[in-house]
């Protein structure tokens, strides 16, 4: 990150700095207080998205905040919290640990509980980003069809490409676990759950039924690409999906669903468009069957996972199955799925879901 050009943070409708520290390695336990060092500090400045109420005492602010992330505003031995209290001349309360509820900001100015409303707000966005991805948006792509479809190119690549360097049987998709993803969630509680389900719904009512119709969305899924710029060293190789009727009905409604989901926060602006695609190879799995693609970043406690991969020649593969087709199926629901979690029939569990018809 340059110095010039530091990391934003978007709360509330405002853009806020985020200062670059030097860091060598990961230490959980002090990244607290680097953290809150790198903060842009801008105390002072009011901000109409925050509820202050006035008491007889001075001002109130609550924070709803999953459990998880309280030990981030507390700090090694208490002390960001303290430094977070004499700053801005407030007294926060947070839960214990375990305990889910509000985290509570009082003082006797109005600019002081924004100030630290605002710093709290950093930090948990700052940590909330160093959780690993426990959910995810996706249509389901395991029709059967599909799947006898993708069983079908898997054996025939086996039996034309197994001597192109890294194809083996170990970097293929569970047909079981084909998906469509629209966006990577870190929900850390029931309630970031249930808040999740309420935003899918609202965004059915709101544009999805006029998109879709009130009913499925009926696409083809054929035609394979790669995902870096070197097919002779592939990491990933994913089908293309596509609206039968041509439209680009299918793009923006994903679009629009995802456009939705980081105005909310849910979701962490990284692009702009959603990528529509169905990974179908993937050199994570060689290692671990469980892989998800490249989400696996950061362990529990923040710590940044790196995953050795060894590519494989895709060359080949382009080539001759340039336009295999896997076959049609109707999209009739937008799921909220766990990952790591699979249900009785092998697929990644569902949290709650919407239905187009």
């Amino acid at each position: 990150m340059e110095v010039l050009r530091p990391q934003l943070i978007r709360i509330g409708g405002r853009v806020y700095r985020k200062n670059p520290i030097q860091e060598q390695t990961y230490q959980h336990e002090d990244e607290d207080d680097d953290c809150y060092q790198g903060l842009v500090e801008c105390a002072e400045e009011s901000c109409e998205a925050y509820e202050v109420v006035q008491t007889p005492q001075g001002f109130r602010c609550t924070v709803k905040a999953p459990s998880l992330l309280y030990k981030h505003i507390v700090g090694k031995r208490g002390d960001t919290r303290k430094k977070l209290e004499v700053e801005t001349k407030t007294s926060i309360s947070i839960p214990k640990p375990g305990q889910e509820g509000e985290i509570v900001i009082t003082g006797q100015h109005r600019s002081g509980v924004i100030s630290a409303r605002t710093r709290i707000d950093v930090l948990l966005l700052t940590f909330r980003r160093k959780q690993p991805f426990t959910h995810f948006l996706a249509f389901f792509l395991n029709e059967a069809e599909v799947q006898e479809r993708f069983l079908k190119f898997q054996e025939e690549v086996l039996e034309k490409c197994s001597m192109d360097h890294g194809v083996d049987s170990t970097i293929f998709q569970n047909p079981k676990k084909l998906h469509l993803t629209i966006g990577m969630l870190v929900l850390l509680s029931e309630h970031e759950i249930q808040q999740t389900c309420e935003m899918l719904q609202q965004c059915k009512e709101e544009f999805i039924d006029d998109i879709s119709g009130g009913k499925p969305l009926e696409v083809e899924m054929a035609g394979i690409e790669y995902m870096n710029d070197d097919p002779g060293m592939v990491d990933v190789l994913y089908a293309k999906v596509h609206m039968k009727d041509g439209s680009n009905r299918l793009q923006e409604l994903v679009d629009r669903v995802l456009e939705r989901f980081q105005a909310s926060g849910l979701i962490v602006k990284e692009w702009n468009s959603v990528k529509l695609h169905a990974t179908v190879m993937n050199t994570l799995f060689r290692k671990d069957p469980n892989a998800e693609g490249r989400y696996n970043l950061y362990t529990t406690d923040g710590k940044y996972i790196f995953k050795e991969r060894e590519s494989f020649d895709g060359r080949n593969i382009l080539k001759l199955f340039e336009n295999f087709c896997f076959g049609t199926l109707k999209l009739n629901s937008i799921h909220i799925s766990q990952r790591f979690t699979v249900d009785s029939f092998g697929n990644y569990a569902s949290c709650g879901q919407i239905d187009f018809s």
